[in-house]
Parts: C-alpha cells; sequence; structure tokens
C-alpha cells in the first residue's frame, strides 16, 4: 500500500489553508520539513495534513504559536501524562476571561463614544470625533493595546 503525497497547493486545498501559511508553520517549526521530489517540489504526507488540521484547530481556539508548540511537544510524545496540557489549557482559558472583561469594556467604551452623536450633522459637530479627539477625558491606563485577539 503506497502513502498518499501532497504538492503544497494540495496540501493547502486540503486543509483550507494558505501556502504562505504552510511555509510559515514550517518556519516556526510547527510543521516538519517535507520530503521533495526528484524536481524540488515539496512532497507533503498524511501525517502532515494531521498536523496541520491540529494546528488550524488549535488557532480557531486563538492559541498562540507557542501554546501551540507546547501541545504539539506532548503531542509527540504519547507516554507522557497530560498535567501539562491541562496547565496550559487553564492558563489559555484564563486569557480568553481576560479578554471577554476587556472587550465588555471595550463594548462599554464604543456605546458611550456612540451616544455623543446620535443624530446626523455635520463632521465639525460630530460628538464622536470630538470625544476621539479630546484626550483629556481619556484616563492614559484605559487606552489598552489592542492587538487583534493575540494575548
Amino acid at each position: 500500500m503506497t502513502q498518499q503525497t501532497l504538492k503544497i497547493g494540495e496540501l493547502a486545498a486540503q486543509t483550507g489553508s494558505s501556502v504562505e501559511t504552510i511555509r510559515y508553520y514550517e518556519q516556526q517549526n510547527l510543521l516538519p520539513q517535507p520530503a521533495r521530489s526528484a524536481g524540488n517540489y515539496r512532497i507533503y504526507s498524511e501525517a502532515h495534513v494531521k498536523r496541520l488540521q491540529f494546528i488550524r484547530h488549535c488557532r480557531s481556539l486563538d492559541m498562540t504559536l507557542d501554546e501551540i508548540r507546547t501541545l504539539l511537544n506532548f503531542r509527540d510524545t504519547p507516554e507522557e501524562n497530560c498535567a501539562g496540557v491541562n496547565t496550559l489549557l487553564d492558563k489559555h482559558i484564563g486569557h480568553v476571561a481576560d479578554r471577554i472583561r476587556e472587550l465588555k469594556a471595550l463594548q462599554v467604551q464604543l456605546q458611550e463614544l456612540r451616544s455623543r452623536c446620535l443624530t446626523v450633522q455635520s463632521t465639525q459637530a460630530c460628538g464622536i470625533l470630538q470625544g476621539l479627539a479630546n484626550a483629556d477625558d481619556i484616563d492614559p491606563k484605559n487606552l489598552g493595546s489592542h492587538s487583534g485577539g493575540c494575548h
């Protein structure tokens, strides 16, 4: 029985990833380097498919690359106990809870800002733009550091 082999574009299509993402995961040592064909094309196996699916699932749960790397290390040593996995997930749950609190505070701030302009008027009189421009109304500790959802 022969093992299925895929080129990078086929792996991308099969897993819903982009070619650039696959290459990035290889550079980050999350995906092992694939074999090469006689024509120097990357040749991926079913193990690459499974590993990439695992990585994508972790990313869908907003896990960092370091968290994923740690989980992959556990996955690659099946004889180990899973206490470290539990600890990692507990910490991640804590990060998510923190983000939810931050997002709820952000929602309140945005709603308050939106309430400053309830009618269509000139932008010069727009309470939203005035509120955004008035740094005196904002405690610098509340400016946060929006990072696009990563912790």
